[in-house]
């Protein structure tokens, strides 16, 4: 009973940190307290209390990371093939936040002699509008890496 009283407030713990957090990192979280607390009831230990949140977090991270990976896909896709000056717009399905990415014409950055892209971002998430700008190099596997 005593586990259980730890993992609740763990749990709590990680609840009230999600704001900060990424998808990814909110699944660890959620993950880590589901699987020791299954761990708990299946094993009535320590061991299989500290497995269970250890795949907990291993598979919760995966698939919060999944529901980030759409949003980065969706900007790779407008780093790669956006027109200039021209804008693309989604919503993610998972989420309903909606973005929008108007790209800025490739150059080559004079420090790193890699491509690199300025976009401005638009996006509404969990309702409030926010804008930014951001720029993407190729890395040496051709992949857009955000700089800022």
């Amino acid at each position: 009973m005593k586990y259980i009283s730890i993992l609740m407030v763990l749990g709590a713990f990680f609840l009230a940190s999600c704001a900060q957090q990424n998808k990814a990192q909110v699944g660890a979280g959620g993950g880590a307290v589901a699987g020791a607390l299954v761990g708990q009831a299946i094993g009535h230990n320590t061991q299989a209390t500290l497995i269970g949140a250890a795949v907990g977090t291993m598979l919760g991270y995966i698939i919060g990371n999944e529901m980030d990976k759409y949003d980065r896909e969706q900007l790779n896709h407008v780093y790669e093939r956006g027109v200039s000056n021209q804008p693309t717009a989604w919503v993610n399905p998972d989420t309903g936040n909606e973005y929008r990415v108007v790209p800025k014409p490739a150059y080559t950055d004079p420090e790193t002699q890699r491509v690199c892209r300025q976009a401005e971002i638009e996006a509404v998430i969990d309702g409030k509008r926010e804008k930014t700008y951001t720029i993407a190099c190729r890395d040496e596997n051709g992949r857009w890496q955000l700089q800022r």
